[in-house]
């Protein structure tokens, strides 16, 4: 009976409407390189990504209700953003390696299917994941911060010429 449940729970959660668009969002963001396609727009790029991340952190703390599994999520969330804030073409093409969302997907599929070592490897990082998201929120405004000093700064040299 107690198995019933689990597989009935898991379907349940399969059929949710966010589970399937987090589902499409891995595929086409990773899976045809969408992620490092949009991160070719100066600034919009890394934003549009990380608002594709919102289903994640929404399933795993509002249907799966876990906050370690959500720290998880925003935490490989955040480091994708940022390696995709390095200029010069090098986060984007990090872009193509790093696949954020279906490492997200795979996290939240071991807690669909009950996989006790990915629970317990997410579990057991709850407090890493939290100091990392708030050094990754650091580094991030940091990295915005110079990404537009830059700009200014080459604003004002092309100004100058003309």
């Amino acid at each position: 009976m107690n198995e019933e449940k689990r597989l009935q729970r898991r379907q349940r959660l399969m059929d949710n409407r966010v589970y399937q668009t987090m589902q499409e969002l891995s595929r086409y963001m990773d899976r045809y390189y969408l992620d490092a396609l949009i991160g070719l727009i100066p600034g919009w790029g890394d934003t549009i990504a990380l608002v594709c991340v919102v289903p994640f952190v929404y399933f795993s703390l509002r249907v799966i209700k876990s906050i370690p599994l959500t720290l998880a999520v925003l935490n490989n969330a955040l480091r994708d953003v940022l390696m995709g804030m390095i200029p010069f073409f090098v986060g984007d093409i990090i872009d193509f390696f790093h696949r954020a969302n279906i490492q997200n997907m795979q996290m939240i599929q071991g807690f669909v299917d009950g996989d006790e070592a990915v629970i317990k490897q997410v579990n057991q990082r709850a407090w890493q994941s939290a100091i990392v998201l708030v050094v990754l929120l650091l580094l991030i405004a940091l990295m915005v911060w110079a990404l537009i000093s830059f700009g200014s700064y080459l604003y004002s040299l092309v100004a100058s010429i003309f």
